[in-house]
Parts: C-alpha cells; sequence; structure tokens
C-alpha cells in the first residue's frame, strides 16, 4: 500500500495499482496542469494543479465506498487534459468544454495507462464505465468530480478553509449508490458556496481576461507555427517556454500577466460567454 497525502483531506493509503498509476508519466504530468487554466498568470497565489485534484477525486469516491475500479477511473479521469486545462476548449471553441473528454482514449491508448491497468487484472473498458455513480454525475447534482473541485477551488481562493472542508464531508452521504446531503442545511450551504464560486472565482473578471486572452494567443501561435497542436499535451510550463522562446509570444504573455488592456476586454463583458451552472443537491431520505 501506498500513503498519498492531500493538502485538504489529509493522509489516505491507495492499493498497488493506483501506486502505480500515480507514478506514471501521464498522472506526473498533471502535476504542472493548473486546475484553474490561465488564473496563475495574474494571480500567482492560485496555484493548485489537475493532479491535486485527481487525488482529491481518488480519495472521495475511496471514502465513500467505491470500489478499485471506480477508483482508478477516479484518479485517471483528467489524466487527458491539455496544458492550462480547459483553455483549449477556448482554442478549440468547445462549447460543451469537454475537450479532454474528446481525446482520452487517444492520450491514455499512447500511454503506459493500458500495461498497468494490464499487469494488475483490469482494462481500459475500467475507464470508461457508466456506472461509477460517485465518481460523476451531470448537473445539478453532486459527484465527487465537482465536490473535489468546488471545496478545492474555493479553499485556494480563501473563500473556505480547511475546518469548512471536514464539516461539510461529515454532511455527506450516499444513498442508492449517489452522493447526498444529509441535511436541507447543508445542501443550502453547497449550493451558496458553488454559486459563490462561480461568481467570485470563475467569473471574475481577471480570470476569464487570462483564460480568454491565453486561449487567443495558443490560436495565433498555432496558425503562426509557433505552437503545434500536440505540444498542448505537454504541460504549463513547457508550452510557455515554446511561446516565450519568440517575441510575439513573450509580448502577449507579459501583457496576460500585467493585465494590459484588461479594462477595454473588460468593458466587453467576457462573462457572458460562461454558462450559468447551479447546484440542486438531493438530500438523504
Amino acid at each position: 500500500m501506498m500513503k498519498v497525502e492531500d493538502e485538504i483531506y489529509g493522509q489516505f493509503e491507495v492499493a498497488p495499482v493506483l501506486k502505480e498509476l500515480i507514478n506514471s508519466a501521464p498522472v506526473q504530468r498533471l502535476k504542472n496542469v493548473h486546475q484553474g487554466g490561465a488564473i496563475f498568470l495574474v494571480n500567482p497565489a492560485i496555484k493548485h494543479t489537475r493532479y491535486e485534484h485527481s487525488i482529491g477525486v481518488l480519495f472521495l469516491v475511496k471514502y465513500f465506498g467505491g470500489g478499485i475500479e471506480e477508483q482508478i477511473a477516479a484518479l485517471l479521469h483528467d489524466v487527458s487534459h491539455t496544458a492550462f486545462s480547459h483553455v483549449a476548449d477556448y482554442v478549440f471553441e468547445n462549447g460543451n468544454e469537454d475537450y479532454h473528454e474528446t481525446i482520452f482514449n487517444e492520450v491514455i491508448s499512447r500511454s503506459e495507462i493500458p500495461l498497468i491497468l494490464n499487469k494488475y487484472g483490469f482494462d481500459i473498458a475500467t475507464l470508461t464505465c457508466n456506472d461509477y455513480t460517485i465518481l460523476e454525475r451531470e448537473l445539478p447534482d453532486l459527484c465527487a468530480d465537482r465536490v473535489d473541485y468546488t471545496l478545492r477551488d474555493l479553499y485556494h481562493a480563501k473563500l473556505i478553509d480547511k475546518a469548512d472542508v471536514q464539516k461539510f464531508l461529515k454532511e455527506l452521504s450516499v444513498q442508492g449508490g449517489y452522493l447526498v446531503v444529509k441535511s436541507e442545511k447543508a445542501g443550502n450551504w453547497i449550493k451558496e458556496q458553488f454559486q459563490r464560486l462561480n461568481d467570485a472565482y470563475f467569473k471574475k473578471p481577471e480570470h476569464i481576461y487570462a483564460n480568454l486572452q491565453l486561449a487567443q494567443l495558443i490560436k495565433d501561435a498555432l496558425d503562426k507555427k509557433l505552437l503545434q497542436k500536440s505540444d498542448l499535451l505537454c504541460n504549463d510550463f513547457e508550452v510557455l517556454h515554446k511561446l516565450e522562446a519568440h517575441d510575439f509570444g513573450r509580448q502577449k504573455l507579459n501583457e496576460i500577466k500585467t493585465l494590459t488592456n484588461f479594462k477595454q476586454f473588460s468593458a466587453k463583458g467576457g462573462a457572458e460567454r460562461f454558462k450559468q451552472r447551479t447546484l440542486h443537491p438531493s438530500v438523504m431520505i
């Protein structure tokens, strides 16, 4: 068994197959892929990663009784995220914000992950089963993925603290295979926090500016052949290095970091491009 440390949940143990998957190159790459896309360029304090989120989702699935297959799927659910996470959706104009899902099978098949799974008696079908109801549910329901990014983003944005995280975990349970809250009060709390996250974090003008401006820079860099599409399967810092190797990219990145033209951008109402999302957690009967 391997002990894993998570910043907001603490230490927990994982099975040997998960240990090997965690140490694999595709999962380790996520340590340098920021959860918030380009937000760290304008707010360096917000620097948590897809790796941290993946470990967190694994923890929640295990904590709430998900089997080993669901734990594997939880760990690997975001392994195909490109550099800067959802920025790729804006680059490729993917309105469903699921570009990483469209390339998931390709990324997995070209990695060592199938060999690791086979070694322990699993195969890649393990990753795409639709029966993992703790891991993933459509809005407005709760699921491990949604609970983790909500709590983690709130925590790193300093909108809640670790005590809030631990208190809410005690208010969660599984009923009929689905995550539910134990009380209306807990449901209202996470619903309000989710709305707060959307308004104060995702839709914060500076954050929208960073993500959309970086998306435009990457589009231009692809057009100018300064980047290849395959480069986006590297990590954030590798892509930044390629952009900074050219005067054009270096100048545009500096404009993003210094919020150049932010006032003009903000006046155009960038937040209107983002869909409204709400939570309506089911309450345990």
